[in-house]
């Protein structure tokens, strides 16, 4: 079943199969768009400390990149990735990074921002919650995935530099989450079409497309608006 996944647009074409897979795994256009998130979150406070942007996206490079992919991986009914991976591997990867992440974390909330601590237990509670399809997969949903990757990784990136939430970082977030829950609605359709049909290639395609546009396209927001606030210093 794996098989499929490698001939996904983001896995490289080159290499051995653990290699392939291990890239593959980390999702890295929709980890990079989650993670842009927070950086979007992070540029819209009045000042920016460069260095706590820096812990925010390793923070969710780390937890929502590798340590959720790890879990889903895990807790998948489907295995899409096959066995390369034992359970066994993936958990110490999984708690690995997690436990890096919230060491970052937890440093900043204990000398700079408190309020962070509540989106750590937010986020930590869907990274389980959703991953390993926990309470018979009752947050394994769109819903579940628009907040604890769109919504939720902008407030974390705009608390991270202010301790604080503002209107303007509700509404971001807001849109952050819509862009997250159109990514999850594009991408359920498109793997099941690639598990089960070869004959839809042109809408296989098109669904490509839009999961392209959707990541690649936050990633460039974020790395603009990182441009122009590095110009305007």
């Amino acid at each position: 079943m794996h098989d499929s996944r490698l001939n996904e647009w983001f896995v490289p074409k080159f290499g051995p199969l653990r290699f392939r897979v291990a890239i593959g795994m980390l999702f890295l256009p929709y980890t990079g768009m989650c993670v842009s998130f927070t950086v979007i979150g992070s540029l819209l406070a009045d000042e920016i400390l460069w260095d706590r942007l820096t812990a925010i996206v390793l923070i969710y490079l780390l937890a929502l990149g590798v340590s959720a992919h790890a879990l889903d991986s895990i807790g998948s009914k489907r295995k899409p990735w096959g066995n390369v991976f034992s359970d066994k591997a993936l958990l110490i990867v999984a708690v690995t990074a997690l436990a890096i992440a919230y060491t970052i974390g937890i440093y900043y909330i204990i000398l700079y921002v408190p309020f962070l601590a509540i989106i750590a237990v937010l986020e930590g509670f869907f990274l389980l919650a959703y991953n390993l399809e926990l309470f018979n997969g009752k947050f394994h949903n769109n819903l579940s995935f628009s907040i604890s990757w769109g919504g939720l990784p902008l407030l974390a990136g705009y608390v991270m530099q202010t301790n604080s939430i503002s209107i303007l970082a509700f509404v971001a977030s807001s849109i952050t989450a819509l862009v997250a829950y159109a990514e999850i609605r594009v991408s359920r359709p498109y793997k099941e079409l690639r598990r089960s049909s070869n004959e839809e290639r042109e809408k296989i395609l098109t669904y490509e497309r839009m999961l392209k546009l959707l990541s690649i396209g936050s990633i460039g927001v974020a790395s603009s608006m990182v441009i122009l606030r590095v110009l305007l210093l």
